[in-house]
């Protein structure tokens, strides 16, 4: 199949170290990046032949560049060429619609993957008249609204007609695909038609994240008689790092090592980075949490290795894929109880999954696990075991591209 992906705002060569990777980790980069890069690339291994359009959010010129066998990222002119925070880019998604549409025009693509609710917008836009025949378009959001709203209140940056806009591209949308079951009932909810909604989860680059010594320059130990504990995050307070600096308090022999942000010399100008300081101090755990700022994707195994346990606590989370790289490195996780953690950690055989926002029941968990040595080890195989057998990203683009199928069906019944 030819494929059309569409991320506006998260370029896959962020993931893989390319002009974009100044965003990875900051505020607006992650998971997504992730998600693309390493689904394009499968699916291009498979057979099938990819683009990613993404914005140029740099003076350099438009373009194609090689990404992976089989797969191109097109930059696409749609407003200025820097760095925008992705809740102000609304206005530039008919530009960008535009561009698709005239690229599609003379030779539309099979099929059109929008990642995320804006470039939804504009792949719908592109779709309707691409050529003789309608693109079918297949739609991840990745985030919702609905659920951003619930949780940030004032907080939530988002533009207001948001949830409205994703209400739309949701019914326009031939297939929606969900990253995990908890999304389903949010969409229902939303309007989004039941029989639009397939499920296919995240999955883990299992040569990269596997258990065993890895590569050469490992993150030193924790300290003599003490566990280390890891987060790795967007530095947002959403990601619930502070709930995780709160339990510390209760650990006393116990560091915590956060991963995440800007570079580590940029840590003190980070507003978030100012704020867990005080969390930590406020606590009286300062001494014992430290900040490595952004890793490397290559970077992030051995530090998740290093770890008595991973903690990730976030408030919600559309997906997760920290869980499930800790898992694939044979580490058990204490996760809170939302959204996709509800399906990648099994609560007592893979990890423990908490309540967000609660420190208390968070240390509680960790303390049970650091007082289990045997079961803590058994943890970890079947996490491994799990992610080894359920999330390859082989399986995750296999089962990708028969949703593809079902929708390019689903556009020719409707034609």
């Amino acid at each position: 199949m030819r494929i059309a992906m569409i991320s506006e705002h998260a370029s896959p060569l962020a993931a893989r170290g390319g002009p974009a990777a100044k965003g990875l980790g900051g505020a607006d980069g992650g998971g997504q990046n992730v998600f693309v890069a390493e689904l394009a690339t499968e699916l291009g291994r498979q057979g099938h032949y990819v683009t990613v359009y993404t914005r140029r959010d740099a003076p350099v010129p438009s373009g194609r560049v090689r990404f992976a066998p089989g797969v191109s990222v097109e930059h696409v002119p749609a407003g200025p060429p820097e760095q925008i925070a992705k809740d102000d880019l609304l206005p530039w998604m008919h530009d960008f619609g535009r561009y698709l549409e005239q690229r599609w025009a003379a030779d539309p693509p099979d099929v059109a993957h929008a990642h995320f609710w804006m470039s939804g917008l504009a792949a719908i836009q592109a779709a309707q008249p691409a050529g003789p025949r309608r693109v079918p378009v297949v739609q991840t959001y990745h985030a919702l609204g609905t659920v951003k709203r619930r949780h940030q209140g004032d907080k939530d940056t988002s533009p207001a007609s948001r949830v409205r806009l994703e209400r739309a591209i949701g019914r326009a949308a031939d297939t929606v695909i969900a990253t995990c079951s908890d999304e389903i009932a949010e969409l229902s909810a939303m309007g989004v038609p039941p029989d639009h909604v397939r499920v296919v989860p995240c999955g883990v680059d299992l040569s990269l994240f596997a258990p065993g010594g890895g590569p050469a320059g490992q993150p030193a130990g924790p300290r003599a008689g003490r566990h280390r504990f890891v987060v790795l995050s967007r530095l947002v307070e959403r990601k619930g790092v502070d709930t995780a600096i709160r339990a510390l308090a209760h650990l006393p022999d116990a560091e915590l090592a956060v991963a995440g942000g800007p570079p580590r010399g940029d840590l003190d100008g980070e507003p978030e980075v100012r704020r867990l300081r005080r969390v930590a101090r406020d606590a009286g755990v300062a001494g014992r949490v430290e900040f490595l700022g952004r890793l490397g994707r290559d970077e992030v195994p051995a530090l998740l290795r290093s770890a008595s346990l991973v903690l990730t606590l976030p408030w919600y989370e559309p997906f997760g894929m920290v869980p499930l790289e800790a898992m694939a490195c044979g580490v058990p996780v204490v996760a809170s109880a939302v959204g996709g953690h509800l399906d990648t950690v099994v609560d007592g055989v893979t990890g423990t999954l908490v309540p967000p926002r609660d420190p208390e029941a968070a240390a509680g968990a960790v303390r049970a696990l650091l007082d289990d040595p045997a079961g803590r080890a058994a943890m970890g195989a079947a996490g491994g075991d799990r992610a080894r057998g359920r999330y390859s990203w082989a399986r995750v683009a296999e089962g990708t591209a028969e949703v593809y199928r079902h929708a390019a069906a689903l556009s020719e019944v409707a034609a």
